[in-house]
């Protein structure tokens, strides 16, 4: 297994105090904005079934659900799911492993997934899973993270980590980007017996009051503050102010832009 996967799988039992974190400052600041995009992009509708896999706090599940679907909401992070409950109670949330999706063939008319087959250890059994529970007429719709060489906004964040925590630190923090490759992704999904019929390469923005906050999100959301002293993460933060500077207006706050793909499959 590598080093990549394995800080991989670090991510998936995050303490309730970090899940509270990511649903308070990541999902109003960026991952809204992306779960809307990701529903419209699948054309979600009032009298569709529908599972978010690998849901997080459920902000795709919410976000299809407002538009009238049914949702379940499965991921493999207790912590996660308790957030999600807390703020949706009337929706159906799972605990399981999207490598083995806890449900019948055909159970649900549209499977979603945003931002979270970079944490499963082998992400075409993943998607293969996500077709199997899809209907034969049905679409699997996918959000990934274009490659980091991509990513303009984040590539000063992840040389701060580099310079100051070690490179083999980036991983923690860059997880997302680890499946960007759209034509490597495109092949997974044929070898998972999916074929893509559609595809939105796009950019999405992530707002955050400053730098400082932005840092300190990124951060102490993911296992590198466990791995780093104080010194080491003032001296982190320092260069990523210099470094993330450029996409600061005249009063600090940052708009850091990624590059986002959204995928549609059928059953080839």
């Amino acid at each position: 297994m590598s080093t990549r996967t394995r800080h991989a799988e670090e991510t998936f039992q995050v303490s309730l105090e970090m899940a509270e974190a990511y649903e308070a400052a990541f999902v109003p600041s960026l991952f809204a904005d992306v779960a809307r995009r990701l529903v419209e992009f699948m054309g979600i509708a009032p009298d569709q079934n529908v599972l978010d896999v690998g849901c997080g706090t459920g902000i795709v599940a919410r976000t299809a659900a407002d538009r009238g679907a049914t949702v379940t909401g499965l991921d493999l992070n207790e912590a996660m799911l308790t957030v999600a409950r807390r703020l949706r109670p009337d929706l159906t949330w799972r605990q399981g492993d999207a490598a083995a999706l806890p449900f019948p063939d055909a159970a649900f008319d549209v499977t979603l997934c945003q931002s979270a087959l970079m944490f499963v250890p082998d992400p075409t059994v993943a998607v293969r899973e996500m077709g199997r529970v899809t209907v034969a007429d049905g679409t699997v719709g996918v959000q990934i993270w274009a490659s980091l060489d991509r990513q303009r906004g984040f590539r000063a964040l992840a040389d701060a980590v580099a310079r100051h925590a070690g490179p083999d630190s980036v991983d923690l923090v860059a997880t997302y980007f680890r499946l960007g490759g759209l034509d490597e992704f495109i092949q997974r999904c044929a070898d998972a017996g999916l074929a893509v019929t559609a595809v939105e390469t796009t950019e999405v923005t992530l707002h955050a009051p400053s730098v400082d906050a932005y840092v300190t999100t990124e951060v102490e959301s993911t296992p590198l503050v466990e791995r780093i002293d104080d010194e080491t993460y003032a001296r982190l933060r320092a260069d990523a102010r210099t470094g993330l500077a450029p996409f600061c207006d005249a009063s600090g706050a940052l708009a850091l832009p990624f590059e986002i793909h959204l995928i549609r499959a059928q059953h080839a």
